[in-house]
């Protein structure tokens, strides 16, 4: 079976490659593979996680409506995030802790950052996590029923649009410590909206390439810990689309 490959870094192109009969000592039997519907109930749980420390945050920040309460929790989760979305990537096997642990980080800097977007325009989040909820659950229908099907065209394309969004982070975060802003792109004028709606689109072409990749995981009959390794790759990208979803709200409503 060919190797897919998808732009999220969490699921790349040798995420299935080593599971071999002779890695794991052995045929894996059934019980003991990966399943499209235990993925589809641990990504539940990691939905879950996200969203309960993400109201913790959110619930903290609305008492005081003071940034610097709810700081400290967005640096854990911002700092922990990272370092166990990196622990998960390159220590598949620890999925089924790490994967729950990177939720929960994430969700303190969700919460907190949403709380204080919903301070200024009134009903974002609530707007934010219907919409990428929504587009999740309308991307899962489009292929599961054939509407999308993920060829190589459709891939090579998805992963260079990813890649060249990423480059332009990078390249304005550097550029940024030097004075250097793209006001044009982060304001809230005709570019800025147009780049967020084509970040949002790309965003959400990415969970396409992760719905396929985990199912070619399923077929290649992965271990079972691959479901929270699939889940944690969902979560991923679900975490990137609600934030340029959110960016792309502000914006929007900022012209009001």
């Amino acid at each position: 079976m060919a190797l897919i490959k998808t732009s999220n870094p969490a699921l790349s192109e040798k995420t299935f490659s080593d599971l071999s009969a002779g890695q794991y000592g052995g045929v894996i039997d059934a019980a003991n593979r990966m399943t499209l519907s235990g993925t589809v109930n641990k990504t539940g749980l990691l939905l879950v996680c996200t969203i309960a420390t993400a109201a913790w945050t959110w619930h903290l920040f609305l008492q005081s409506r003071d940034m610097t309460d709810v700081m400290p929790l967005m640096l854990v989760g911002l700092i922990g995030g990272l370092i166990f979305s990196m622990v998960t990537i390159f220590k598949k096997t620890w999925a089924p802790v790490t994967a729950p642990i990177y939720a929960l980080l994430e969700g303190l800097v969700l919460g907190g950052l949403s709380a204080v977007f919903d301070l200024r325009y009134p009903g974002i989040g609530i707007q934010a996590v219907s919409l990428t909820f929504g587009t999740l659950f309308v991307l899962l229908l489009a292929y599961s029923s054939g509407l999308i099907k993920v060829t190589q065209k459709f891939r090579l394309g998805v992963i260079a649009a990813t890649g060249g969004i990423m480059v332009f982070y990078l390249l304005e975060m550097v550029l940024g410590l030097f004075g250097i802003q793209f006001t044009s792109i982060n304001g809230s004028g005709l570019m800025g909206i147009g780049f967020s709606l084509i970040v949002v689109a790309v965003a959400a072409l990415n969970l396409v390439l992760d719905f396929d990749f985990i199912e070619q995981g399923v077929q290649a009959g992965a271990p079972k810990y691959m479901e929270w390794y699939g889940a944690f790759g969902i979560m991923v990208t679900l975490v990137w689309l609600y934030l340029e979803i959110l960016i792309l709200l502000s914006k929007l409503r900022s012209r009001n």
